[in-house]
């Protein structure tokens, strides 16, 4: 499995080569490591490296791909990006919200729950479309306070990348 991390932001891809019970191979972008890795309390994990031991603190934050690392010297600031995270980044990205908000699904996957109808009105930052890919489920949000005037998939629906999944009408500002 692969994870896109940014941690201090600074992004990085990590994988899990190998496990053989608590020694554990990654790769971190192009460097490999091998770590012995031990949860040692709530949070609480002894990490040992080339002889070195480091004791860490990984504390959940309210945001649940948000995680912050501390080691005796220094604190981390890490956040997990997922396809949700880059969809919404990219809505960000897009500047403003002028017209209709159209929201697509980054990739493949299969709607799980639609919990708006046409016609409601939403607010920017609500849920409108929950779908399941890779084994995860995210929620798509609102880009914008609007009017949902199309929906062209129902719950259950499989689903293609870019596929347009609701549509918003921004509300007079």
């Amino acid at each position: 499995m692969e994870l896109e991390l940014t941690v201090n932001n600074r992004n990085a891809k990590v994988r899990e080569l190998k496990r053989d019970g608590n020694l554990i191979t990654i790769a971190v972008d192009d460097d490999i490591y091998e770590v012995d890795l031990v949860k040692v309390g709530k949070g609480e994990y002894s990490i040992l490296y080339k002889g070195k031991s480091y004791n860490i603190e990984v504390i959940e934050s309210e945001n649940p791909k948000e995680y912050t690392v501390n080691t005796f010297y220094f604190t981390y600031g890490i956040e997990v990006i997922d396809a949700e995270t880059r969809y919404m980044r990219s809505r960000e990205d897009a500047g403003g919200h002028h017209g209709e908000n159209i929201i697509r699904s980054p990739m493949p996957g299969k709607v799980v729950k639609i919990p708006v109808n046409v016609g409601d009105v939403v607010e920017k930052g609500q849920t409108v479309i929950i779908v399941s890919a890779m084994k995860m489920e995210s929620e798509f949000k609102a880009g914008t306070a609007g009017k949902v005037i199309e929906i062209p998939v129902k719950e259950g629906d499989t689903i293609d990348g870019n596929q347009v999944m609701v549509v918003i009408e921004a509300l007079e500002q």
